[in-house]
């Protein structure tokens, strides 16, 4: 298996990104927009100096992949004043089908007061596998590659949240892999949620 951060877009890359997080989120609010708000999306990452996206590879194969932000409020803030008319056109038929995502886009849109700290921080923004593979150890060596290009003299943690409810799984793979729970809240829609962070090594 090969971890690497991606150094250039490519539209091959971009898509098998946004196919793998469809495969990997079927149900989630946003794989229901679309694969090419999804593409639109991980761009936005790839174009951001201060984001990226990690990935996994067996046999050049994409298996798993990170996104994450050094800024994570600068990054919303640019991604919604450089694509916003992409998000809108590649949104329009999903909020056609149903109006209620109306709502929780323009709720989304306005996340960057939401994820603002007093400090420094690295955000852990997405992490697909997968499916079939999930037991071969690729999200686990994903997350020891960010912790591994993370300065934790500048950043005080990588932050992440993450469902509360059924989703044992999930928050037991990050207490493994060292994040610690900080705090539960639930979002506009009623969704209870976890915040975790990794501080580290002391």
């Amino acid at each position: 298996m090969v971890i690497k951060k991606l150094d250039k877009i490519t539209s091959e890359c971009i898509n098998n990104i946004a196919e793998l997080h469809k495969k990997a989120f079927p149900s989630f609010f946003l794989t229901q927009l679309g694969v090419p708000f999804l593409r639109v999306l991980y761009t936005g990452y790839m174009e951001d100096k201060d984001s990226g996206i990690i990935i996994a590879e067996e046999k050049n194969k994409l298996v798993g992949f990170i996104a994450y932000s050094n800024d994570y409020p600068r990054f919303y803030n640019g991604l919604i004043k450089n694509h916003i008319v992409k998000f809108a056109l590649c949104s329009l038929g999903a909020a056609i089908r149903h109006p209620a995502f109306i709502k929780r886009l323009l709720g989304a849109f306005k996340k960057s007061k939401s994820v603002e700290r007093n400090t420094k921080y690295v955000e852990l923004a997405s992490i697909c596998v997968e499916p079939r593979i999930k037991s071969h150890g690729v999200g686990t060596a994903l997350i020891n590659y960010l912790k591994g290009i993370v300065d934790f003299n500048i950043y005080a943690y990588i932050n992440l949240e993450t469902d509360a409810d059924g989703n044992d799984g999930v928050n037991m793979f990050y207490k493994k892999n060292g994040f610690e729970l900080v705090r539960q809240f639930t979002t506009a829609e009623g969704r209870r949620m976890n915040e975790y962070n990794y501080k580290g090594l002391i």
